[in-house]
């Protein structure tokens, strides 16, 4: 048995937790599936699997093979896949991560399309506000907002939205409407820790520059946490027009200082340094940014 096929049936174990799982998917026989892993484990010389009666767990050593395995499949496909100039679509697993609140307003509504152009294409989406290592978390392709802070990742721009002060109707038909930045320090702010800028707002109209440190009753390092709080009346918040799209649409939340600008929030796409871009995460970034514009 070739190297490859063992590196894929070993990927398939470890995916489903048993060898009648990988068997099922490849449709061999579950002796076929043992013997291969039991083949690669005394070629390496090292165990891959810790096994009991009731399941099956990679080693510190399987697990660093299944992510090498995975990276080296990936590659081979792609070879593949590029000589056939992507004819038959993608393949595989796609594994991306993406801000929560942003990837469920404008990414997961969106996929099905993405998904029907390449049936044989299966997508784990990891959804956090923190930025993961892409690199450590196995991730093919990242979707950030904001400012870069890590140097070493390969990324490219994919657009920007308007970065803008938004607050409840509620809460400006209690509190009143700011017309000046300096309007801001009589109102309740709403800080997303996470994002661009923090308590400090910078503000450009023509020539005329200002900043405003604004008063922070809240701080949430969450989006959805963000959105609530504008949406319940609790204050004014700083964040791209894509965070509140649908609540601008609908009247539910308003913008503010509209002759005002703050610089806008940026989306990319982030690679792990040093890794081979899959064609399948290519094309997905390719889709995407399609979906922006």
């Amino acid at each position: 048995m070739d190297r490859f096929r063992e590196m894929e049936i070993f990927a398939r174990v470890i995916e489903t937790g048993a060898f009648s799982g990988a068997a099922r998917q490849l449709k061999i026989g579950q002796p076929a599936v043992s013997k291969a892993v039991v083949a690669l484990e005394e070629r390496l010389g090292v165990r891959l699997l810790a096994r009991s009666t009731r399941r099956l767990a990679p080693t510190e050593a399987g697990m660093a093979y299944y992510e090498r395995a995975l990276r080296a499949l990936a590659e081979a496909n792609e070879a593949d896949a590029s000589a056939q100039g992507l004819s038959r679509g993608l393949e595989g697993r796609l594994r991306i991560c993406a801000p929560v609140t942003f990837a469920r307003l404008h990414l997961v509504p969106r996929l099905a399309t993405f998904l029907d152009a390449h049936p044989k294409l299966r997508m784990e989406i990891i959804l956090d506000d923190r930025v993961i290592d892409v690199l450590e978390e196995n991730i093919d392709v990242a979707l950030r907002l904001g400012e870069l802070k890590d140097s070493a990742l390969t990324a490219s721009k994919l657009g920007e939205s308007d970065r803008i002060i938004v607050a409840g109707s509620t809460y400006l038909a209690q509190r009143g409407v700011p017309h000046t930045p300096a309007d801001l320090l009589a109102h309740d702010g709403i800080v997303y820790a996470p994002g661009t800028g923090g308590d400090e707002w910078r503000f450009r109209q023509g020539t005329s520059e200002t900043s405003i440190r604004i008063q922070s009753r809240l701080v949430i390092t969450a989006a959805e946490g963000v959105r609530a709080a504008v949406i319940a009346g609790l204050g004014l918040t700083a964040a791209s027009r894509w965070m509140f799209a649908p609540e601008l649409a609908s009247g539910l939340v308003r913008q503010v200082l509209s002759d005002w600008i703050l610089p806008p929030v940026p989306v990319w796409s982030v690679y792990p340094a040093g890794r081979l871009v899959s064609a399948k995460a290519r094309e997905f970034v390719k889709w995407f940014q399609r979906v922006l514009e």
